[in-house]
């Protein structure tokens, strides 16, 4: 080393004798040969010659030079050659002398020295080596030649270096290559940081020169990069895990993010860390989880949907890798449509909804499947008391390419057997769903994913009747860097949900009773980061609605049955979106987004024409009007706005408001209380206008206990339009002209959200606590479209008050016991309240809409829990499950009917699980 030194030093000093200005001039041609050949063709044709090391050639892309220089000098060529690559260049006495990053200077900075004109040498020892500063300055230069540990971002160019530049790049697990979120990048000695979003995905602005970048997170091991800063550049870095600290791991990953996060009313849901909550017969569902967080409902046990900040089911927007996911359930609402074992996180907006989403009013449930494992086979499994469980991940190419496989099918209906109802006591049900998807990483600024998903329901609740239905999806995205402050992705989905009812009773009236839907959509989203102020998402997006809205169709020739078929549906739904994370202050962040969507109807259809100011019904049709294929029916639109300011009092205490507007286009037809499998969804169209909502919302956070403990409150108002409700007695299925059945009114809602969180320690969990209420009222001039007067009304949906309680209480590492508990108000009814006789026939008078309420509704369950030991080098890991469903035995109403018998209108209660179940769940991974 010390030779390696002082022949740099003779060189350096021999060389301050020397000008750097142009020398020979040179007529020289290359003819699509790379950078090595074309270096020795100069030598061949020059006194000059090169010294580098070759490997430093084999790094260069191989790109053919295809140039002719004419009467050029040798310095001119180079830089030419050069210029998109790493390398410079020192001549001195026909030597050219190549060197990666770093320039070799020929004279120094005038206050190189300092103000004395003799040349001191300063003797400071560095706490690294025991050189003097001085050496050190060459010492650079050596080991960026030899072996450093120094990682250089661009190139060092003579003068014009600016202040900073932006470093980019991917944090990673070391183990599974899996993306790092909420990972801090700090800069040593400087007031600049930042952290990964959830690609794991970092920019910073770096200072010039020599930095240190520290990258941290609670659940890995520190590391920290030297890196040689001359240019924009990227700097990808893996983190191994923190296995000593695995508790604190769980705990703290996504410390102070409730806190400092500009969206309100957002919550994230670590599918892992819910395995120990008791469900119902002991299946993880992302979605019963989510009903036990504030301001997100569920009608009752074994109901389809779920209502968020008094929005209708079809409200929510539940996005499986970009695509739609239009049913949500399986085995009559019992489980959730989404596999547990594939699903890695899932992002509930119900407050501050990113502009980037559109199409829905009440909230957006982002979900994202796992990547397979791209260095080895590994896999995950469950066996149940009804399901089965399994998903497999294997590389394809290693660490480039990955496959993920899960399956899961229900094998068992004596559940059905223990409903307190008589007609589901013979009933069958089952059900199956898969995925597949490939992720497949081209370079570093090129990646794509693809997800394929098929479920299938099949159940019959009487011997004659069967019914059937299916969700598929399939979603193709392509992500791509521009550069280290500018990304986008490309992303390509189709959805489609469809049931079907067989009819059979052998006799004359069987029938095939069928629906389906189909969209298909395209999306660009971008993202730009000039700097740690702002941070740009833009974007379009359009998609394609295909409707058949149900067909009837005979099986027996000589059936009485009429063949019916109702005309299909087609619209276009298209939006535009910019939106801004802007960092005002440090305590102050604001995000600001502008959305605007458009949708058109289109024929071909016949549309019926009502007369004006009259009502909709079959009586007031004055005409029809025939639209071609493709021919605009009808078009709406407007704009979105939405806003999210973020104040931060202290590092633990912050408030946030947020004011949003949405639209919606497509309904769910249904007069049931809850979400059916049969229900239909509705396009807007000449009679039907679409939804649009306004939300504020304010909310508090406070962290405890050195974050161990999350405390917020958060308040909301809403106010809608055009919310579909239905006339008395309206009649869905099978109608060619469904809007003489609709009505359309204006809803509020409002409410008050507590949360206490405790993350860590022997005893962790949540208690929720929430307060609101929802309203509709239907009035018009027209006495037939009222409802209750025109006045406002509790919606189906409505239940005032609602107390949730996740506790889970560690006695080791490996036993846990956990409890769910959940109280709730009694959702509205409407009762019958007397009859009267009319030509000697007997009628029902029933209350105003949803005047009376059903009992209320509260249950306790418990879960124990025993994992395998937790020696890392196993061929597999276990975990049992022990759960107790409704362990109180309470018999909560699920629904009440009325019937009159013997001149007496009596009222009957039917509940789902009246009793205890028990259930047991084995999971494996290996």
């Amino acid at each position: 080393m010390r030779k390696i030194i002082l022949t740099l030093f003779l060189l350096t000093f021999h060389a301050l004798s020397f000008s750097q200005e142009k020398g020979d001039k040179i007529s020289i041609e290359f003819n699509n040969v790379d950078l090595k050949t074309a270096l020795e063709k100069i030598e061949k044709t020059t006194d000059y010659k090169f010294y580098f090391d070759t490997n430093w050639l084999n790094t260069v892309d191989a790109v053919l030079i295809n140039k002719n220089y004419v009467n050029t000098s040798v310095e001119d060529i180079l830089d030419n050659l050069f210029e998109k690559t790493n390398l410079n260049y020192f001549i001195s006495d026909k030597k050219i002398i190549l060197t990666k990053n770093s320039i070799i200077h020929n004279s120094l900075p005038d206050d190189y020295f300092g103000s004395s004109s003799t040349p001191q040498i300063d003797k400071t020892e560095n706490k690294d080596s025991a050189k003097p500063i001085f050496h050190q300055q060459y010492d650079t230069i050596i080991h960026n030649n030899i072996n450093s540990g120094i990682t250089y971002i661009g190139k060092e160019k003579k003068g014009g270096e600016l202040k900073s530049y932006t470093l980019s790049g991917f944090i990673k697990n070391e183990k599974t290559k899996k993306p790092l979120s909420n990972v801090t990048i700090r800069i040593r000695d400087k007031n600049t940081s930042t952290v990964t979003n959830n690609e794991g995905y970092y920019t910073i602005e770096v200072p010039y020169g020599l930095n240190y970048i520290e990258i941290e997170s609670i659940n890995h091991r520190k590391n920290t990069e030297t890196v040689m800063i001359y240019g924009n550049g990227k700097l990808d870095v893996t983190l191994y895990e923190n296995i000593n600290e695995l508790d604190e791991v769980i705990i703290k990953k996504n410390a102070n993010k409730n806190v400092k996060n500009v969206i309100a009313g957002v919550s994230t849901i670590d599918v892992e860390g819910i395995k120990n909550i008791p469900l119902v017969l002991g299946e993880r569902d992302i979605f019963r989880v989510a009903t036990t967080l504030p301001g997100i409902k569920t009608t009752g046990e074994g109901s389809a949907g779920f209502n968020v900040r008094g929005g209708k089911d079809d409200q929510n927007l539940i996005l499986l890798d970009n695509a739609v996911l239009y049913n949500t359930s399986h085995f009559l609402g019992f489980f959730s449509a989404v596999n547990p074992y594939t699903t890695n996180k899932v992002d509930i907006y119900k407050g501050s909804i990113p502009a980037r989403f559109g199409g829905r009013l009440s909230s957006v449930f982002d979900i994202t499947t796992k990547n397979g494992n791209p260095e080895k086979f590994s896999g995950e499994g469950g066996i149940g008391s009804v399901t089965s469980n399994l998903s497999i991940g294997t590389p394809v190419i290693k660490n480039k390419s990955s496959l993920l496989v899960g399956v899961r099918a229900t094998y068992s209906e004596w559940i059905l057997k223990k409903i307190d109802n008589e007609s589901l006591n013979n009933s069958q049900a089952a059900f199956f769903d898969g995925i597949l998807k490939y992720n497949h990483k081209i370079n570093t600024n090129n990646t794509i994913e693809s997800t394929l998903y098929y479920s299938k329901d099949r159940f019959s609740i009487s011997s004659d009747s069967v019914y059937k239905y299916s969700n598929a999806l399939i979603s193709l995205k392509w992500n791509h860097a521009f550069n280290n402050k500018s990304k986008a992705d490309l992303i390509f989905t189709n959805s489609e949900y469809k049931f079907n009812i067989d009819y059979d009773n052998g006799g004359m009236n069987s029938f095939d009773y069928g629906y389906k839907l189909n969209e298909t959509q395209v999306i660009l989203n971008g993202n730009y980061t000039p700097n740690n102020k702002h941070a740009f998402n833009y974007g379009v997006s359009s998609k394609l609605y295909n409707v058949e809205p149900g067909y009837l169709n005979p099986k027996n020739p000589n059936s009485t049955l009429i063949p019916i078929t109702i005309a299909d549906e087609k619209a276009v739904e298209s939006a535009v979106y910019i939106s801004d994370n802007y960092n005002l202050s440090e305590k102050i962040l604001v995000s600001m987004g502008l959305r605007y969507s458009t949708y058109s109807a289109l024929g071909e259809s016949t549309q019926r024409i009502y007369g004006d100011n009259t009502p909709v019904n079959d009586n007031t049709v004055v005409g029809t009007q025939y639209y071609k294929k493709n021919e605009v029916i009808k078009t709406y639109g407007g704009f979105e706005p939405r806003l999210a300011v973020r104040y931060l009092f202290t590092d633990d205490f912050s408030v946030k408001a947020s004011y949003d507007k949405t639209y919606q286009y497509i309904h769910l037809l249904t007069n049931n209380t809850t979400q059916s499998p049969t229900d239909a969804w509705k396009l807007s169209g000449l009679h039907i206008a679409p939804q649009d909502a306004q939300q504020f919302s304010l909310g508090f956070y406070k962290n405890l206990d050195n974050d161990n403990i999350e405390l917020s409150l958060e308040g909301y108002y809403k106010k809608s339009n055009n919310l579909l409700d239905y006339k008395v007695g309206a009649d869905l299925v099978l109608n060619k002209n469904t809007e003489t059945q609709l009505l359309q009114g204006e809803g509020k809602a409002y409410g008050i959200e507590l949360l206490l969180k405790k993350n860590a320690g022997k005893l962790n969990g949540w208690l929720g606590y929430t307060y609101s209420r929802t309203f509709i009222k239907l009035d018009t001039q027209f006495n037939e479209e009222k409802v209750n007067n025109g006045d406002y009304f509790p919606t189906n949906f409505d239940k005032p008050h609602e107390i949730s309680a996740v506790l889970n209480y560690k006695f080791t590492k490996r036993y846990s016991v956990s409890s769910n508990f959940v109280y709730q108000s009694g959702r509205p009814i409407t009762y019958p309240i007397g009859s009267y006789m009319y030509n000697g026939i007997e009628y029902t008078v029933y209350s105003d809409r949803n005047k009376y309420r059903i009992p209320d509704y509260y249950r306790l369950d418990i879960g124990f829990n025993i994992e395998g030991n937790h020696k890392i080098k196993k061929l597999t890991h276990s975990f049992w499950n022990i759960s107790i469903y409704n362990v109180l035995g309470r018999n909560n109403p699920y629904s009440i009917f009325f019937v009159t018998a013997n001149g007496e209108i009596k009222a009957y209660k039917t509940s789902i699980f009246s009793v205890p179940i028990p259930t047991i769940t084995y999971n494996i991974k290996f």
